[in-house]
């Protein structure tokens, strides 16, 4: 594997930041707008990221969600890559088991020789969705196939991205192009070009498996919050040095909205709590509008699961919401921060973005 820059893994967020922060994705769509609203959205708040010094900005894959307009990382990627110029962009992550490898590494080539030491590839192992579509995405009926098999498709997603099969191999002789290294006609050598791998996660496997590849490891905090310090002890337990890191490096993603007084933010986390209330009851849609969120009459089941959810949503003022990221990475001892704000509309989630990077003294230009 090539030895990757360390400077492409660990942050520099400028400001008075304890740790890098990072921007995580998934490109909501409320009610009463459309995905190329979101879409604009996210060219927005990228641009906003690295004006105010935001270490990445990652989106996530998810089908058959109305609400999340965020299936097809690698296309948004590239649309991101050309409206920006410096903010490294990447996935958080694509779901390695619905696509062929050779897929991936050849999506993720085109990105890189885009924009050059800019591009992260972070690789889940989970669908990304219900059983059904992750059937009609895999054409299989076997859907544990693809979590059994993650290791073995890393390997030979690391392979095709490394251009390095050994002889005799199957795969030897077909390359992932744009590739690593590849001859000129003249003979001559091109610079070694590969993203690199992040493996995400929401319990122990991934945890354990980026431990002992060497591998930079992202855990999914803001759907998981329990399993959070319990799968990053089992991490750094697991970490064996390689030529990516010497040392463990744990980015975790943080649900988090900052807003300009408490009311309107607790206005706009209710509305994500409900979204995640009718996806979690099987009735997965856009994303309901505050006032929606506020006249809906939750059962007693789904009261308490909102209650649950909010409690490890960082919300507030922008103080609140510093002081709450803060103590997270403190308690943690993340080496960054990743933060997904869900929320019906843009506007809350660009005004989001701004006030963090304010509480922190992050750059305005």
């Amino acid at each position: 594997m090539d030895e990757i820059r360390g400077d492409e893994i660990r942050g520099k967020t400028e400001g008075t930041a304890t740790v890098p922060l990072s921007v995580l994705d998934l490109v909501t769509v409320g009610q009463g707008r459309t995905a190329t609203q979101a879409l604009r959205t996210s060219v927005d708040i990228a641009q906003l990221a690295e004006c105010r010094g935001f270490h990445r900005y990652w989106v996530a894959e998810h089908h058959s969600m109305p609400g999340v307009a965020s299936s097809s990382p690698a296309v948004i990627l590239a649309h991101l890559a050309a409206h920006t110029e410096r903010i490294r962009l990447g996935s958080g992550g694509v779901m390695l088991p619905n696509h062929a490898p050779l897929v991936i590494a050849e999506q993720f080539g085109t990105l890189e020789a885009m924009a050059p030491g800019r591009i992260d590839l972070g690789l889940g192992r989970a669908p990304g969705t219900d059983g059904a579509t992750a059937a009609a995405l895999r054409r299989t009926d076997r859907l544990g196939e693809g979590a059994e098999d993650f290791p073995q498709q890393l390997a030979e997603l690391t392979r095709f991205l490394d251009d390095d099969f050994p002889d005799g191999h199957p795969y030897a002789r077909i390359h992932a192009v744009p590739g690593p290294v590849q001859a000129t006609a003249q003979g001559g050598i091109q610079s070694p070009a590969r993203p690199p791998i992040w493996l995400l996660g929401s319990s122990g496997f991934s945890a354990r498996l980026a431990g002992v590849l060497g591998l930079p490891f992202a855990f999914a905090h803001h759907f998981s919050a329990q399993n959070t310090v319990p799968a990053l002890d089992l991490y750094r337990e697991s970490f064996r040095p390689s030529a990516v890191l010497d040392a463990p490096y744990a980015l975790i993603g943080v649900s988090a909205l900052a807003a300009d007084d408490e009311r309107e933010a607790r206005r706009q986390v209710l509305s994500g709590a409900l979204s995640m209330v009718r996806l979690r009851t099987g009735r997965p849609g856009l994303v309901p509008t505050p006032e929606e969120a506020e006249a809906y009459a939750f059962s007693p089941m789904e009261r308490e699961f909102v209650d649950s959810w909010l409690v490890n949503i960082v919300h507030g003022t922008a103080d609140e919401v510093r002081t709450g990221l803060d103590d997270l990475a403190k308690r943690t001892g993340a080496d960054e921060l990743m933060i997904t704000a869900n929320a019906h509309g843009g506007e809350a989630r660009l005004r989001s973005y701004e006030l963090i990077a304010d509480a922190y003294g992050l750059p305005a230009d």
